[in-house]
């Protein structure tokens, strides 16, 4: 028992690691395409790369193809222009705020998820679920101190982002009571890429990368799909409480990042805040697990 268990949190800690790489590539790649492309630009480069990868393992695999069958274009077209709004808020972030305070922004969206999936799918809001959303808002205070500094707008589009990427939380999980994985990824890219074009400054944009914005380019298509295929991954391999806080290592991680590469202060602020949207998430997440078996005993077989 105890080597599989091991065996377990070793498959989890792989995957894991291979997300927080994948998201930290993505935003340094952000950093390296900012110079020479705008926002919607940067998308279309990830929406591109990512289809064309998709379409290699469609190509190879009937099974794959099949789960691309849907009658729900229209929250797919939906909860894709969603994504690529709240993709563009957390990109044009990363290149007007420090790397560090954009990620710790980031993890407010378990709040805003809660609240969105009480308003709009009607689940209860239990007091785990109200606790992550005030921890939330107390993090957001602390990280931003209104009134002790001047304010940066970046930070309420950040926000914003959060809000959207909670929004696309909420749509996927009507959409997965019919949709395949891949058949979601695929919709979302196939359906992003003209809508990113539509903001760039002309379709022959690629014409503007040089050879050394190569590896930022696959960095950002590649890194994207790596990240969310890690992230499945070390959700099957191991339970949310123990996936979960691995993934708030992004923050110090990109802290690292940002002050090694870019000079960025580490902002003990930023970390308070972060440490206090993170214990709201860790309690929800205990209170969950502790529930569902609660619930099921209930319920009798």
């Amino acid at each position: 028992m105890i080597f599989v268990q091991t065996r377990q949190l070793g498959r989890v800690v792989f995957w894991m690691t291979g997300a927080l790489l994948s998201f930290s590539v993505m935003a340094v790649s952000v950093r390296g395409l900012a110079p020479v492309l705008n926002t919607f630009e940067i998308l279309t480069v990830r929406s591109t790369i990512a289809l064309a990868v998709i379409l290699v393992l469609l190509s190879v695999s009937p099974a794959l193809r099949a789960g691309l069958r849907t009658q729900k274009f229209g929250i797919h077209f939906a909860r894709s222009a969603v994504h690529l709004a709240a993709q563009y808020g957390w990109t044009l972030g990363l290149t007007l705020l420090p790397l560090a305070m954009v990620f710790a922004l980031e993890f407010t969206m378990p709040a805003w998820t809660a609240l969105l999936a009480a308003l709009f799918l009607g689940e209860r809001l239990t007091a785990s679920r109200i606790g992550v959303i005030v921890f939330g808002i107390l993090g957001v205070l602390v990280i931003l101190r209104p009134g002790f500094g001047a304010f940066n707008p970046a930070t309420l589009i950040v926000l914003a982002a959060a809000v959207g990427f909670a929004s696309v939380m909420v749509i996927t999980k009507k959409l997965t009571a019919t949709e395949t994985t891949i058949g979601i990824i695929f919709w979302m890219n196939l359906m992003q890429l003209p809508m990113g074009l539509l903001g760039a400054e002309s379709i022959t944009f690629f014409n503007k990368l040089g050879v050394e914005h190569i590896p930022a380019a696959l960095g950002m298509g590649l890194g994207n799909l790596s990240a969310h295929f890690s992230l499945s991954n070390a959700m099957r391999s191991g339970d949310a409480s123990v996936v979960v806080p691995l993934d708030f290592l992004r923050i110090p991680l990109i802290a690292l990042i940002g002050w090694w590469l870019y000079s960025e202060s580490l902002d003990g602020f930023v970390f308070a805040g972060a440490g206090l949207i993170i214990a709201g998430v860790i309690w929800n997440l205990r209170a969950e697990s502790l529930r569902a078996p609660a619930e099921t005993g209930r319920q009798g077989p």
